[in-house]
């Protein structure tokens, strides 16, 4: 095989084989190809496509470039996947609940880069939790406690960084099957049987609108089942933060509320969506599908998996039994409603961009954070407010305040009239 003439092919509209790709990705893998060739072939790609097939082979040559977890000892195997969002704890309530269903959730969870937040960044707000955790400890806890999550040590997948790398000095990046591939080639090295997907759609997400978000969705979901995974996919609106709170410790603190049985109701109503979703492709009933995810957050069981999680990996537990013990910046500053009416908008990618000023974000990998400070929005969408009342607050260590409360003030848009309801799921692939 010569590179050369797979460039060709692509560029003239044919399509790969399994070998050719696997050929491809590994002589890149191994610096056989050089970045010309390959930024090439990406070009080529980006405006001729790729079948469901050619995108399922290429995503299996990526997660076979590197480490391929093992977890075959594990039983009923399942991991979730958010595009990320602002405001997005879903994990932290997501991953306890499939525990207390009893499923196994062993899990490799990423850090936190520009407005998205990272699982690993806002389970590190609980004092002692360590993501790091030998082969065996990690299996093991698994298998005792339903649940393991650790940061992304392996070598998973290495083609997809450096692909994604070449991709973002090529204008290549937003190539549906390259996204796709991209995601996919992760989620199978990571080994879980099932995988359910939130695909975020709106101005706080990668994918802008529905239509975008649904071939994303449709594509990935192509990928799970042609290489033999349950896959299904949910896509929710990320136009406005999820939950009232944005922020490591603020997100934890708002995650342990939803498991104790409160918390903010969208929250509440995307992890009971995601659960639903699990089951169904675990091969549940409906009814089983519907009721048991509910149960588990009412009987306590869910909030149990969280603190035995936590107490496994080094994390205090006390802090999960009584959250008044966690750390939030001390300093607060107040945005007030300039106007009477409605909250009719809350933009998210703006919330989030306030707490990257705050210091609650990164912007480079490896930045170090502040996990105290954060945005906390005292009004939804739709929620009537006179002139004058706050409408958010923003936790502080003075850094960066007066830009975070500038974005939240511009984020929130008040009207004389009540917007129309707009729902939380947009649809479902799978």
């Amino acid at each position: 095989m010569r590179v050369p003439d797979l460039i060709q092919k692509k560029r003239d509209g044919g399509q790969h084989t399994a070998e050719e790709l696997r050929f491809l990705v590994q002589g890149y893998v191994d610096g056989q190809v050089p970045d010309y060739q390959v930024a090439a072939w990406l070009m080529a790609v980006f405006f001729k496509g790729m079948t469901a097939e050619e995108t399922t082979h290429l995503t299996l040559a990526m997660a076979e470039s590197g480490d391929m977890l093992d977890l075959s000892s594990l039983p009923h195997t399942v991991d979730k996947h958010s595009t990320g969002g602002v405001g997005d704890k879903t994990s932290l309530v997501l991953a306890p609940m499939l525990a207390a269903l009893g499923l196994t959730v062993a899990k490799m969870s990423g850090r936190g880069l520009a407005h998205t937040g990272g699982t690993i960044d806002k389970l590190e707000s609980i004092p002692g939790w360590s993501p790091v955790l030998s082969d065996e400890a990690f299996l093991n806890q698994a298998k005792e406690i339903g649940l393991s999550l650790v940061g992304q040590s392996k070598n998973l997948a290495p083609a997809d960084g450096l692909l994604y790398a070449l991709r973002d000095v090529t204008a290549t990046v937003d190539c549906l099957p390259l996204i796709a591939s991209s995601i996919m080639s992760k989620k199978l090295a990571a080994g879980a049987k099932t995988i359910v997907l939130d695909v975020k759609v709106g101005s706080g997400a990668f994918m802008k609108t529905l239509e975008d978000g649904q071939k994303l969705a449709e594509a990935m979901v192509n990928i799970g089942k042609l290489s033999g995974r349950n896959v299904r996919a949910v896509l929710t609106d990320m136009e406005t933060p999820l939950g009232f709170m944005t922020g490591n410790t603020l997100e934890v603190l708002e995650a342990i509320s939803t498991l104790q049985g409160q918390g903010p109701e969208d929250l509440r109503e995307l992890c009971l969506a995601l659960a639903k979703e699990t089951l169904l492709a675990e091969g549940y009933s409906e009814a089983e599908a519907e009721s048991r995810p509910r149960a588990v957050l009412q009987d306590g069981s869910a909030l149990a998996k969280l603190k035995a999680f936590v107490a496994s990996q080094g994390g205090d537990p006390r802090y999960i039994d009584d959250p008044s013990l966690f750390y939030v910046a001390e300093d607060k500053a107040e945005i007030l409603a300039e106007q009477s009416g409605f909250v009719a908008h809350i933009e998210a990618l703006k919330v989030g961009q306030a707490l990257l000023v705050l210091g609650g974000g990164r912007e480079t990998k490896g930045e170090a954070i502040d996990h105290s400070v954060g945005i906390e929005l005292l009004k939804k969408i739709g929620d009537a407010v006179q002139a004058g009342e706050p409408i958010a607050r923003i936790y502080h260590n003075q850094k960066g305040k007066d830009a975070a409360v500038q974005l939240v003030k511009e984020a929130v848009r008040v009207d004389s009239e009540k917007p129309a309801e707009v729902g939380l799921i947009l649809g479902r692939v799978g």
